[in-house]
């Protein structure tokens, strides 16, 4: 896995890519939450305050604190509250009753990721430290063993419910181990928490694992695209495309991935699960010479990204397609005015 593996699973490879929830077709990111709100009618469907403070009911004395929440022993009024406001960090869904797994010897928290180690600074020392070492181990199992991976998340969310880094590593847990429905409401939590849209493609993946295709195109519609870093695009139109091939809509599909990046001149990291997300599409529609082209294509991108020395520090390579150039005569064919010449 790469550096950024190690802020609890959080590398280019944490959203879904490949065979995913859709079977064998192309897959987003590997691979989505405001508050709803009731206005009363005859406010108009505007939040009536007074000072500050909800009003209350014609002939109903209520009780609230300073900061507008019920008050101790008013039933009612946390009745009325919606489940995110009760429990806006969805901490009680990762408080069950849990066993920690074990964590090995010569594990250390220094593993995780900068990055994420800062999102814990918010925790006491000792916390912040039993956090990491399940968020490292999450990210060393994300691949060979899943389901324990899930078991370490679970406990790094038991500690720290209301840190990103943490609830993301959750909801990619979840995603591997199938559980596309705590994916979804993990990562909605997560966006809640810090307000990114980078694991986009990751929702439309999880709807889609939910059979529910119409729900993750209109998922992936939700946030602008111009606003998401390119890697994250890319895999929102390979998630975009598998809903739309579970939809039965082929041509669609591939519109969804004909975008700038797919040029087969260079290769960047999403390149080659773009190239195959396309030769996909390609065989879909019975154009099995062109599939085969960007299938050998994917694997070039491959096979040069893997040879760089420092993968990290490449931005692009340069995939050349070599053609034979017809003007260039055989060498071994003899040049008829090498042969002209005076008989002596």
């Amino acid at each position: 896995m790469s550096d950024s593996a190690d802020r609890g699973a959080r590398s280019s490879d944490r959203r879904p890519g490949g065979a995913g929830p859709g079977g064998g077709r192309p897959t987003g990111a590997r691979g989505d939450a405001s508050r709803p709100y009731k206005a009363s009618p005859a406010s108009g469907g505007k939040p009536s305050f007074r000072d500050g403070k909800p009003a209350a009911r014609d002939g109903e004395k209520r009780l609230w604190t300073r900061g507008g929440s019920p008050a101790r022993g008013d039933r009612d009024a946390r009745e009325r509250e919606s489940p995110e406001d009760r429990d806006p960090f969805g901490t009680r869904s990762v408080r069950s009753r849990h066993d920690d797994p074990l964590i090995p010897e010569g594990v250390s928290a220094n593993e995780l990721d900068r990055i994420a180690r800062n999102e814990l600074k918010t925790l006491s020392k000792e916390n912040a430290e039993g956090v990491a070492l399940h968020l490292v181990m999450a990210a060393r199992l994300i691949e060979s063993d899943p389901a324990l991976a899930h078991q370490h998340a679970i406990s790094a969310a038991r500690r720290a419910g209301r840190i990103g880094v943490v609830r993301e590593t959750l909801a990619i847990t979840a995603y591997a181990t199938g559980d596309y429905a705590l994916a979804l409401r993990e990562l909605r939590t997560f966006r809640r928490i810090t307000g990114r849209d980078d694991q986009l493609p990751m929702m439309v993946d999880s709807e889609r694992g939910l059979g529910r295709p119409e729900k993750a195109l209109e998922e992936g519609r939700s946030v602008p695209r111009a606003s998401l870093p390119v890697d994250v695009r890319v895999e929102l139109a390979i998630a975009m495309s598998g809903a739309r091939l579970d939809l039965g809509q082929t041509q669609e599909a591939l519109a969804e991935l004909e975008i700038p990046e797919l040029d087969p001149l260079t290769a960047f990291s999403y390149s080659p699960a773009l190239f195959d997300a396309y030769a996909t599409v390609l065989e879909e529609l019975g154009r099995d010479a062109e599939a085969e082209v960007w299938f050998e294509r994917s694997e070039r991108a491959s096979d040069a990204l893997d040879q760089a020395e420092n993968p990290g520090d490449v931005d692009v390579i340069e995939v050349i397609e070599l053609e034979e150039d017809p003007a260039v005569e055989d060498p071994a064919v003899e040049d008829p005015a090498d042969s002209t010449g005076s008989d002596d």
